[in-house]
């Protein structure tokens, strides 16, 4: 490697494509991600490689996707031994490869600061010489659950300016080359007021009219709200909190963006760190009805308010700045961009699904395929992407989904049923089902598992021994009330 470029990676949790300044929305205030953009690329057309948090973590870690890995939901169980006295942690990601690895063993240093929702917090994993970790997955802004050193902690912080905190810290001691990653929990519920700086409701949220997110009757198959899933926004008040609640989670955690910014600049390093910044999964905040991602729906649902999410890579003087690139990208091919950027080579290369896009990082075009294609999986749901078509198969049943996003891009008229667009209907399905079978692995294959976006229980593959690896808790919220519309018609 001729050059030692350091990377900053900064991953969010639950963040819509569209909340960002720099992606139109004039509502919510980004001032550091939309700098960010224009210092250097945003990607209009990115997804995850499964709409809910652990499995798109660990596929960005892997570049595997939930079939080959075996992390196919959020992480119920097996978090950790110390928080928790019913739970027995599990090192979910055990003997498999990461991009973190790799630096490590070509000389980085490599930190974690923040959320890791992978399994046995506690324990440092994927060559992390750095570990200060959120516990679980989320949980309250203020006095989270913390693990450093292999030990509990808990302060009375704001949960986004403590990972900021370690994150500095990390940077301050840290020999270069380095590998900094920062998962943020935000702006992942609660919403509550109480869970965020009451200066950012008072100064930017409290009379916002929210009109960057629709408003609409709730999705039939909308699941109930359970322990810290926050407010569904299907009143004028539950609207109004929830909505400024995530806002305000967001303008927060871009103030500590901020900061990093501002540390990289007074050192005279930011112009060597690549900086990407991504979140796990995108998020419906009203978006058809739905207040969730993949999970806020039974059976999960694709539309691209789930799977799509922010992109932006920025390295003033090297990566181009202030463009925009619509070409489709996954979550999957972030893991060997990287390593090609930083001309590293991957040994399991071969079995990865991924493409690199590091052309783009360096001002040229991708040559290759013209007909680029996304595939996104949740246990049994499965989707293929391209630009003009989306297909959505669930295993073994249905129901499946069509839509023209050249004509339908909000996808509200499912085509399942019009004999006119079977053929293309079988076209996308030969070609998810021949991808699925060329890179999952049987003995991890969602398709086969009773996936219900309720919480992964235990490990996926033989080891598992019998043991019930998944939650089946599901409760409609119209369930819970009696009337799918909360009183209001379409």
């Amino acid at each position: 490697m001729s050059e030692q470029i350091n990377l900053l990676f900064i991953l969010t949790d639950d963040q819509g494509y569209w909340a960002m300044g720099c992606a139109g929305n004039s509502e919510i205030r980004t001032p550091n991600l939309d700098q960010l953009a224009a210092t250097g690329l945003r990607f209009e057309n990115f997804f995850c490689a499964s709409p809910v948090c652990s499995p798109a973590r660990a596929s960005i870690l892997t570049g595997r996707i939930p079939s080959q890995h075996g992390v196919q939901d959020f992480l119920r169980a097996g978090n950790s031994n110390i928080y928790g006295a019913d739970d027995r942690a599990i090192e979910y990601l055990s003997g498999q490869t990461a991009y973190t690895d790799i630096l490590s063993e070509r000389g980085y240093t490599c930190g974690l600061s923040g959320k890791w929702h992978l399994g046995y917090s506690e324990k440092p994993q994927k060559s992390f010489a750095f570990w200060d970790v959120h516990a679980s997955g989320a949980g309250p802004y203020y006095n989270p659950p913390m693990i450093r050193d292999g030990k509990a902690y808990q302060t009375s912080d704001y949960v986004s300016d403590l990972i900021t905190d370690n994150a500095l810290d990390f940077l301050e001691s840290a020999d270069q080359p380095f590998c900094l990653n920062v998962h943020y929990t935000a702006p992942h519920a609660p919403w509550g007021r109480e869970h965020h700086p009451p200066e950012l409701f008072e100064d930017y949220y409290q009379n916002c009219p929210f009109e960057s997110t629709p408003d609409e009757p709730m999705h039939p198959q909308q699941l109930s709200k359970t322990g810290s899933s926050g407010s569904l926004g299907f009143t004028k008040e539950e609207r109004q909190e929830t909505l400024s609640g995530y806002f305000a989670a967001m303008t927060a955690m871009d103030a500590n963006v901020g900061r990093l910014l501002d540390w990289l600049e007074a050192n005279g390093l930011r112009e060597n760190t690549l900086i990407a910044f991504t979140s796990d999964n995108g998020m419906n905040m009203g978006h058809h009805g739905i207040y969730g991602k993949g999970n806020g729906t039974f059976p999960p649902n694709m539309f691209d308010t789930s799977v799509k999410v922010p992109m932006l890579f920025s390295r003033p003087g090297h990566v181009p700045e202030g463009k925009v690139i619509s070409s489709l990208h996954s979550h999957y091919d972030i893991m060997p961009t990287l390593l090609d950027y930083l001309n590293m080579e991957n040994p399991d290369a071969d079995t990865l699904p991924g493409r690199s896009f590091s052309a783009l990082l360096e001002g040229r075009e991708i040559g290759g395929d013209d007909r680029v294609v996304v595939f996104d999986e949740y246990g049994p749901t499965r989707m293929i992407r391209t630009v003009e078509w989306k297909y959505i198969h669930r295993y073994p049943y249905g129901p499946h989904e069509l839509y023209d996003l050249i004509n339908d891009p909000d996808e509200r008229q499912n085509l399942i049923a019009e004999q006119k667009h079977q053929p293309i209907r079988e076209s996308l399905q030969a070609d998810l089902d021949a991808w699925f079978v060329r890179y999952a692995d049987p003995e991890r294959d969602g398709s086969r598992e009773a996936v219900m976006g309720r919480g992964q229980l235990d490990i996926v593959g033989p080891a598992a021994k019998g043991r019930k690896r998944f939650g089946d808790d599901v409760v409609y919220e119209r369930d819970k009330n009696g009337d799918p519309d909360n009183g209001r018609s379409t």
